[in-house]
């Protein structure tokens, strides 16, 4: 996807370990993400959705944020976040690792565009 190779281009040490999966939804702005990825250790749901949440509250914050709630894709219309990981879904086998993300495709972009601007 075109998410899937921004990031590559974006943090170039991850070109060639990542690849990406974004679904339209049937709703005009949501879309939702399905990353798939290796790690370099063994690791946990709750250790990956711990990161999840420790990078939304702090560095990332305002541009990740994390949900546990049972939303459906219209509950994130007009989230300013550019990435919202739906932490149930988080899914692993040993370091293979699953994290299904919300993102409103027109407004979390428009929000990005009017911080680079200020």
């Amino acid at each position: 996807t075109g998410a899937a190779k921004t990031v590559a281009k974006c943090i170039p040490e991850l070109n060639g370990k990542l690849d990406g999966l974004a679904m339209r939804v049937p709703t005009a702005t949501v879309s939702l993400t399905d990353f798939v990825c290796f790690v370099n250790k063994k690791t946990s749901v709750a250790e990956i959705n711990n990161l999840f949440i420790k990078k939304a509250k702090e560095e990332l914050k305002g541009i990740l944020d994390v949900s546990v709630e049972p939303l459906v894709s219209m509950d994130f219309k007009g989230n300013v976040n550019s990435s919202i990981v739906d932490l149930p879904l988080t899914m692993v086998k040993d370091n293979l690792v699953k994290v299904i993300a919300w993102y409103d495709n027109e407004w979390g972009y428009a929000c990005r565009l009017a911080e680079m601007a200020e």
